[in-house]
């Protein structure tokens, strides 16, 4: 599920699940302060680096034309000695040892000679450009509006194909002499030395995909591709979707004299998935091998990676629950498979990228002990030992030196509300803490962990990225915290007391020019679902939140237990219960405000976006007492019309759990709204369907329950460009109205 794109892109959770194409709410990972528990109310002061009197208010124009800078994802070469950096067309070098930057091309001179291609569904979110280093980490491979290029070190460059079709997902062979891509759901191999294509698949059809994945496979298991070369550059392997049996939602396009039908298959909760197989073709004879996995009606193959023997292929299958997770190794010469591991879960299993293969083994991470932690297995599936253990969770493994046996990984371990990167050897032991300063940090670094760029914040820090060696030690500066120019609120990290004892973080801005003792009206910025961490150590900047305080707004974030970065205990009372641990929560946070006088309890208002714009709604029904006004982006409805992967994750299958959706339903509910009611959604909204809205519209019209509605034209999950502006002053009216904020 993906958040808002209404949002400040620097107001971005920590994703802990698969949320690839999800545009969210806050920055970067963390950790909790040491401070925070002695202090159940801690003032974190912002940055200030300009007197407050040359700084200038937050308006309207600047959230809407935000200047955020950031820097490009890099691109680190195989031998991990340099990075590439792409901006405004250009590519440039950077030395890994020195920070020293050179031009290496000016791709303005590859994109007119490509062939631009219109998007579909599946693609509609995904750039068409990619860009892959050659072995030789000196010439690299560019697909550029459709077509693919080899760009030398010499500066020249060379045009491998020039088609009409799309040559899509394409991917150098190791040792760099052939193309694999794909186009119209067959997969395609170029040699590079003659430019002669062959054709691999020849069954591709609008419903047999090879080397192609379905919607809802990237959306929810964040898998980005479905091919993948072995080593020794001798066998391809290929997931086949054959996505016939699933759903198909009927999108239309309204804006042209005719509309138009854009069918998107969207299996909803407790409809058929696409049925996925394994397949290998031998580069050499394009003899093709399925792997014996059965069938995949009621399972999913999360992940498929190369063991270093370019013999076996392992393969990460998921019960469709997602309560069972299994590791199966592949002979892909025979198709034969074996078990190498499995877990079970009581309630649901948080995957991710969690297999490392090594030469004598793997490493595997896994929540088996209530926070995620690293294990080092045999080849034969033998626990050697656990590696990191503790009440934190390892966030990601950046980075592995299997000669020198170390690991380095980023973690909670220092408390919830950061991301700190540590080191730590194969046999376990003590891990040593890498970055040294106070925020969230977000890594990426070269393969051995020699070099890594750190990109950071906190809430008196702007982000900034800095190269850094091995040891933590600065290289050199890629990108430095800009001079705050607005004038931005202070923040404060609160505690309050779930029911059941659990302590929850909520994140407070007060109101400009405030005077203790006076009661505020109060907005309520939630998400509150899984996968999704809000309240964290981690820079804010400009928002809307900010320009609300500035406005006289009190304004609150909540992590309620459900949400990410706690452990796997934090997240289970939602189990089949989706809404009501979550409004309980928050109904707390807001009492607690309440109650230490901050916050006029007749004037609490709330607004999320897709599992927020439930929230919202959900807060209204069923705490109607506290939540008075809400605005509701993008919101499920009804659980019946979300996504299989993710529904069912959490509540099941439809028909054999009906109470449990219902008493989630805000459809099914409508008769117990009371509060005051926007909501705003996407005709052609691609991931909550904008059937939930119109569902959500008939009950409420049925049960005689006013509300408001404002519709959007845009076929993305979040409204950008020139109808961001409507919906900003639509939000932001309908609370100064209903919450009565005196100027």
């Amino acid at each position: 599920m993906r958040l808002s794109e209404r949002l400040s892109p620097t107001l971005r959770p920590n994703f802990t699940l698969p949320h690839p194409h999800i545009r969210l709410l806050f920055p970067i990972p963390f950790r909790k302060l040491k401070t925070v528990p002695k202090l159940p109310l801690l003032l974190l002061l912002l940055a200030t680096t300009l007197p407050a009197a040359e700084k200038k208010p937050i308006t309207l124009d600047a959230l809407l034309n935000p200047h955020h800078p950031a820097l490009p994802s890099p691109i680190w070469t195989p031998d991990g000695k340099q990075f590439a950096l792409i901006t405004q067309q250009k590519i440039k070098l950077v030395n890994a040892a020195t920070g020293d930057t050179q031009d290496f091309f000016d791709l303005s001179r590859l994109a007119a000679r490509g062939v631009q291609q219109s998007a579909n569904w599946q693609n509609r979110r995904v750039s068409t450009n990619s860009y892959q280093w050659a072995g030789n980490s000196k010439d690299m491979l560019a697909s550029v509006d459709g077509d693919l290029f080899l760009i030398h070190a010499s500066g020249k460059s060379t045009q491998l194909t020039r088609a009409d079709a799309e040559a899509e997902d394409p991917k150098l062979s190791p040792d760099s002499t052939q193309v694999l891509y794909r186009s119209h759901a067959n997969l395609y191999l170029l040699n590079i030395a003659d430019k002669q294509v062959t054709q691999l698949t020849t069954d591709g059809t609008p419903t047999l995909l090879n080397g192609q994945l379905d919607w809802v496979y990237p959306e929810e298991l964040d898998l980005g591709t479905a091919t993948w070369w072995s080593p020794d550059s001798k066998q391809i392997a290929f997931l086949q979707f054959d996505v016939a049996k699933e759903f198909v939602y009927p999108q239309v396009d309204l804006l042209g004299e005719r509309a138009q039908f854009e069918p998107e298959r969207y299996p909803q909760a407790g409809t058929p998935n696409a049925l996925v197989r394994i397949g290998v073709i031998d580069v050499a004879t394009h003899a093709m091998k399925w792997m014996n996995l059965g069938s995949t009606e009621n399972s999913l193959l999360a992940r498929a990676i190369w063991l270093p023997d370019s013999k076996t292929l392992a393969v990460e299958r998921l019960s469709r629950l997602q309560d069972k997770l299994e590791l199966l190794f592949c002979d892909t010469q025979t198709g034969q498979t074996r078990r190498i591991l499995s877990e079970e879960s009581k309630t649901w299993i948080n995957f991710t990228d969690n297999f490392y293969p090594l030469q004598d083994g793997f490493l595997w991470t896994s929540e088996s002990s209530g926070f995620r932690h690293i294990y080092r297995y045999s080849a034969q599936g033998k626990l050697l030992n656990q590696i990191t253990s503790g009440n934190w969770e390892v966030r990601d493994i950046a980075a592995m030196d299997e000669s020198k046996q170390r690991i380095c990984f980023t973690s909670s371990e220092a408390g919830p509300l950061e991301t700190q990167l540590y080191s730590v050897s194969f046999k376990g032991g003590e891990p040593a803490r890498i970055t040294r300063e106070e925020g969230s940090h977000s890594i990426d670094a070269n393969a051995d962990g020699t070099a890594f760029i750190d990109t950071f914040s906190s809430f008196t820090q702007p982000p900034q990225a800095i190269l850094k060696n091995a040891s933590g030690q600065k290289v050199k500066v890629l990108l430095a915290p800009e001079k705050p120019e607005y004038l931005l609120q202070p923040v404060e990290i609160v505690q309050v007391k779930a029911s059941d004892g659990v302590t929850l973080y909520g994140r407070l801005t007060k109101p400009a020019n405030y005077r203790p003792g006076a009661k505020y009206p109060l907005i309520v910025e939630v998400y509150g679902g899984p996968g999704v961490q809000l309240v964290r150590n981690a820079w804010s900047g400009v928002t809307w939140g900010q320009m609300m305080a500035q406005k006289g707004y009190m304004v609150f974030s909540l992590d309620n237990r459900g949400s990410s970065g706690r452990g796997h205990a934090f997240e289970e009372p939602i189990f089949h219960d989706l809404g009501a641990t979550e409004v309980a929560d928050q109904k707390a946070g807001v009492e607690y405000l309440i109650q230490q006088g901050l916050v006029d309890p007749n004037r609490v208002g709330i607004t999320g976006w897709s599992y927020g714009g439930f929230m919202t709604i959900h807060s209204l029904l069923f705490a109607p007492d506290v939540f008075k006004v809400g605005v509701a982006g993008a919101p499920v409805t009804d659980w019946r019309n979300y996504d299989t992967i993710y529904t069912e994750r959490y509540m099941g299958i439809p028909d054999k759990n009906a109470a449990a959706y219902d008493a989630a339903s805000n459809v099914r509910n409508a008769e117990r709204l009371r509060g005051k009611l926007l909501i705003v959604h996407n005709i052609e909204d691609d991931n909550v369907l904008f059937q939930n809205t119109m569902q959500m519209a008939n009950a409420l019209e049925q049960a005689d329950k006013p509300y408001v509605m404002q519709i959007y034209p845009e076929k993305t999950h979040g409204v950008s460009g020139l109808p961001r502006r409507a919906l900003e002053e639509a939000t932001t009216d309908f609370f100064d109205r209903n919450l009565q904020v005196l100027h």
